[in-house]
């Protein structure tokens, strides 16, 4: 009793401490490379960049993709690791091996940028700041608060949006250049030269040792504009002179609104593995914390806070744990009385909280499929207790005293409740092992029922024989009968029930023609699959589940400025903003930069929404419909959505890679499959990753002609640079800054356009000379981004699937299509992302149920030392799934390859345990019965009563998965459809069809099968008789 007690604080202590989190947070080890090299052209950027850094990293362990791209001004490589594998390791090999690579680098080539990256899209919290107060200041406080928020240990990054960088510009005039015969070459060779930090080192003249200081930096902008550029005579030509000097920021590249008013956005993304919950709620507190020495007028917001809704949705599982153990008390209590029914339901919290306790020391979270897990576990763990209580309480009504009956039943039921016990762990064990990404977000709940029912085991078998003994129902009874001899052997009809009469009547029945009955059960086993297969609703990867947020992308082609893209999207922005089911809306105009890098380049700019509580609102498809409507009203705009999708991340749920040596090749393949996707009415949001027609404008050297008039590409790069960006010339330090300001050159914004370029003179050894004199500048096709798999190139074709299509469906549309096609030889194509995890899923889960199957039979064989027995148990498994797939056909849903799949491997080890009770007790009355039939009768009237109950409770205990329905016992509302039940219901109701259809077989085919049997091997031995007397 004490152990008991000791077992149920530490499991309370450990459920309160041990991190809470929606879905599994899955730790796959990304980690992103970005190689900068200021105006490298995407062909280069492959070769000097991509083909030094890559060869190096291939080899490095765990590495399952190396992904690349090679654009303007730089490239990045993006390294997909198993799921699972160690970051920390992944990340100290990948620098490692890219410090070795950097000698290979071109010499103007930045350090490269190494950091771990979230798959995950949606940032766990945005902290946005707004105010009535000056750009600068707004930005200093938004980059101290950024700081702050890294410095959190669970925050991966914490992306300042919306901000422009700083930078000193000196814009220099032409004329007065002209005037003073200044180069403008010159005016940045003398900035160069004189912003430097000189180690002057010491001075040891004998007699003492002194430091020697140059003071060499520039301190602020006065210093700048007092730089001497040519003197003649006494006077002197200073920066002031021929150009202005300004503290300016740079041309912006993005832009952040919140609610459509301007703002910086801190989006918060948290890394793998950390509790959101704690990570939230710790952002806030150094918010809250930091701003109390912000000025006057600067306000924070938080929206799309994740950690709601994790709460929300943790809360409602623990509803449906409780109306789950509800249900089945009630059933208990009803068969057994308050006493002994008490007795079976302390085995729940029992063995919750041992197995809480187990998950807490291996280091994993309370999530929703843990919870599931312990919803699915309510009927199974009290199998063992019903099992046990329900035998006691038969013996003491025959005049055993309780403690007696109690050890004896403890003792008689031992071996069948281990062995059912062993074969259901068998059938979740090998789920353990799931590898990828899948294998990751469901192996908590293999885990979980393996601690859970290991715990009831040792509750059905110690605990409550031992408090039964002292508390249990009728032990002052006096003994008003003799003691039987043996409790299995009783006379039958002392225990007969109305319905019992009724079981018996049909047992008998069915006993008389036991070979018509199993042909009668083998037929709906070939009928029912055949029908599914005819008439069945298709494959589904993953459950889709009702979002509480979404991502709204915006494409549109151009070569538009930011401001022009911030004009486009205000529309769409303003329509969102009138709709009362959206909560918050965050926009960002830019370019998008993390994982989000993959999606389509002609996207201008997102929206995130975060929706009202689903009670209160329309489906998302719904609202997302009105918005594509809505749009309709701006011209030019291609609006893409993406739901928050839960589950393992897959991208989008249609995704095909097409690779070739020959790059003409592959575009013409893309072509074709993207033309054809186009004419499938289930698909939308087509992409491909081929380069966006656009233009740019190509300087062509004549290098001869250069030479002659004494310049080269290096002086021609220069002058170019201060007609577009500017030259950067240095870096500057101010004091009130704590980061480095870039030092720019360039001309005023009135000389920065396309019609200048012909005007520009370069200074060369033969004076000032036209740039056209040997440039020629024309508009071309602009080079994008080349891609690269694996360092193949390739191109990769995108789509989702329209609500209530099936994507597997669409998959193999395209793949027969594909036969026919006249795509190019040396394209190689490949299905990725949901179509890949699903074929991963479905080869496991099959080997799977095939190891649990032989694990099954070696602890069947062992125990019943009979291949027959360990058969029949085995065929009922597979007979089982008549019922999941007529409850398919029922409900019309797709079968869920991980959901329903997993719905079947926990079927087995469920349908397993009511056989082996049932044949445990034929096998024991066998012994001192003649009578086959008798004993099979008498078996199966002894066991109605426990596999009812254990079948009932189970059933009852997934009943509100299987409709929906949530009840708050707190505010006493019932809601039907909560998001957090959708996750479920395929694996649900598989169990509750498979299960109600496998209780028919083993109350009616089992006895059927052993009674056949035995009309066999009489049958063989009249057979062997009569030869013998013949002969």
């Amino acid at each position: 009793m004490l152990a008991f007690l000791m077992i149920l604080i530490a499991g309370v202590n450990s459920y309160i401490d041990i991190p809470k989190e929606a879905d599994p947070d899955i730790p796959i080890p990304i980690i992103y490379i970005l190689l900068k090299h200021d105006g490298i052209s995407p062909e280069d950027s492959e070769r000097q960049l991509l083909q030094s850094i890559e060869p190096k990293l291939r080899s490095i362990e765990g590495v399952k993709e190396v992904r690349s791209s090679a654009y303007t001004g730089g490239a990045n490589i993006i390294l997909e690791f198993d799921a699972g594998f160690d970051s920390s390791k992944a990340l100290y090999e990948v620098r490692e091996r890219v410090d070795i690579g950097k000698a290979d680098l071109p010499p103007d080539t930045k350090e490269p940028i190494i950091k771990e990256v979230n798959l995950n899209l949606f940032p766990v919290l945005i902290v946005t700041l707004s105010g009535n107060i000056p750009e600068r200041t707004l930005l200093k406080y938004a980059r101290n608060l950024r700081d702050e928020l890294e410095g959190i240990s669970s925050v991966l990054e914490a992306n300042l949006t919306g901000a422009r960088k700083e930078l000193v510009e000196i814009i220099v005039n032409p004329a007065q250049l002209d005037s003073y015969k200044i180069d403008a070459i010159q005016v940045i060779q003398t900035i160069a030269r004189s912003n430097l930090l000189i180690a002057a080192g010491t001075l040891d003249a004998g007699n003492g040792r002194f430091p020697i200081k140059v003071p060499g930096l520039y301190e602020d902008l006065p210093s700048i504009l007092e730089q001497p550029l040519k003197v003649s005579g006494d006077s002197v030509v200073t920066i002031g002179d021929i150009a202005s000097v300004r503290k300016s920021f740079k041309d912006p590249s993005s832009i952040a609104r919140l609610a459509g008013e301007k703002s910086l956005g801190i989006e918060i993304k948290k890394r793998s593995g950390e509790n959101i919950i704690e990570t939230v709620k710790r952002v806030r507190s150094v918010v809250e914390t930091t701003s109390k020495n912000w000025p006057d007028g600067l306000k924070y917001t938080f929206s799309q806070d994740r950690s709601t809704n994790i709460k929300t949705m943790l809360r409602e599982l623990q509803n449906n744990i409780i109306s789950a153990v509800l249900l089945v008390m009630i059933i208990i209590v009803g068969a057994l009385g308050w006493r002994s029914g008490a007795l079976v339901g302390m085995a729940i919290p029992g063995s919750f909280l041992l197995g809480i306790l187990v998950l807490s020391l291996l280091g994993l979270s309370i999530n929703i499929v843990v919870l599931f897990s312990l919803i699915l576990s309510v009927g199974m763990l009290v199998d063992g207790a019903i099992v046990v209580t329900e035998f006691a309480d038969r013996q003491q009504k025959r005049g055993f005293l309780r403690r007696e009956a109690y050890k004896t039943a403890a003792k008689r039921m031992a071996l069948p409740i281990i062995a059912s016990t062993a074969t259901t762990l068998a059938a979740f064990f090998p789920l353990i092992f799931w590898p990828g990404i899948v294998g990751e977000f469901m192996k908590f709940l293999p885990i979980t029922l393996v601690a859970v029912l290991s715990a009831s085991l040792i509750m059905a078998l110690i605990f409550v024989p031992t408090i039964g003994g002292l508390f249990g129902s009728g032990g002052n009874l006096p003994a008003v009968v003799p003691h039987p001899s043996d409790p299995d052997k009783s006379p039958l009809h002392e225990r007969i029930s109305a319905f019992g009469k009724f079981y018996k009547i049909v047992l008998e029945k069915a006993l008389n023609n036991p070979g018509k009955v199993l042909l009668a059960a083998v037929l709906m086993l070939v009928g029912v699959q055949y029908t599914y297969f005819v008439a069945g609703n298709g494959l589904q990867f993953f459950p889709n589940i009702e979002p509480e947020t979404a991502n709204i992308y915006v494409r549109a082609r151009g070569n538009m400025s930011i401001h022009e893209k911030a004009k486009l999207l205000h529309g769409i922005e303003r329509d969102v903003l009138n709709m009362r089911e959206v909560k918050s809306v965050y926009t960002y105009i830019g370019k998008l930069k993390g994982a989000e890098e993959d999606l389509p380049k002609d996207i201008i700019g997102k929206l995130q929404l975060e929706f009202i509580d689903w009670k209160e609102r329309r489906k998302t498809s719904l609202i997302l419909k009105n918005i594509i409507e809505k749009s309709k009203n701006h011209p030019g705009l291609i609006i893409e959505f993406m739901e928050e999708k839960k589950g393992p991340p897959s991208g989008k749920p249609l995704k095909i890679r097409l690779t070739s040596e020959n790059l003409n090749d592959v575009g013409h393949a893309t072509k074709l499959i993207r033309d054809k996707m186009e004419q499938i009415p289930g698909l939308t949001n087509i992409e491909d990753d081929r380069d966006i027609p656009a233009i740019e404008w190509e300087l062509k050297i004549d290098r001869r002609q250069a030479a002659k008039f004494g310049a080269d590409v290096a002086l021609i790069g220069n002058y170019v640079q201060l007609l577009t960006n500017g030259m950067k010339v240095t870096t500057f330090n101010p004091i009130d800054n704590e980061e480095e300001i870039d030092v720019v050159v360039r001309y005023p914004k009135q000389l920065r356009k396309l019609d200048q370029f012909d005007k520009i003179k370069i200074k060369t050894s033969s004076g000032m000379v036209p740039i056209e004199n040997f440039v020629n500048w024309a508009p071309q096709a602009k080079v994008g981004t080349i891609k690269r798999v694996n360092t193949q190139r390739t191109r990769t074709i995108k789509s989702d699937v329209k609500q209530g299509v099936l994507p597997n469906t669409m998959v193999n549309e395209i793949k027969s299509w594909l036969k026919n096609s006249k795509l190019p030889k040396t394209v190689i194509v490949q299905f990725k992302g949901e179509d890949e995890e699903q074929e991963k899923a479905k080869s496991f889960l099959v080997r799977a149920f095939s190891v649990a199957l032989f694990i099954m039979a070696v602890v069947l064989v062992t125990q019943f030392n009979s291949f027959y027995s360990a058969f029949l148990i085995l065929s009922a498994v597979v007979m089982s799934t008549i019922g999941v797939l007529i409850g398919l056909l029922i409900t019309g849903k797709p079968f869920g390859v991980v959901m329903t799949g997993v719905g079947v491997i926990a079927l087995a080890g469920i349908v397993v345990n009511n056989n082996i009770v049932l044949i445990d007790t034929f096998d024991y009355l066998r012994k001192s019965s003649q009578n086959v039939k008798e004993a099979v009768l008498q078996a199966g009237m002894e066991r109605l009563r426990p596999v009812l109950l254990t079948t009932v409770t189970t059933i009852l205990g997934l009943l509100p998965m299987v409709l929906q329905i949530n009840v708050d016992f707190v505010t006493r509302e019932i809601s039907i459809g909560a998001p957090s039940t959708q996750w479920w219901v395929s694996l649900s109701t598989a169990i509750v069809f498979g299960l109600s259809f496998a209780t028919i077989l083993t109350l009616i085919v089992t006895p059927c099968a052993l009674q056949f049997r035995a009309n066999l091997q009489e049958a063989v031995r009249n057979y062997r008789e009569k030869k013998q007397l013949v002969s």
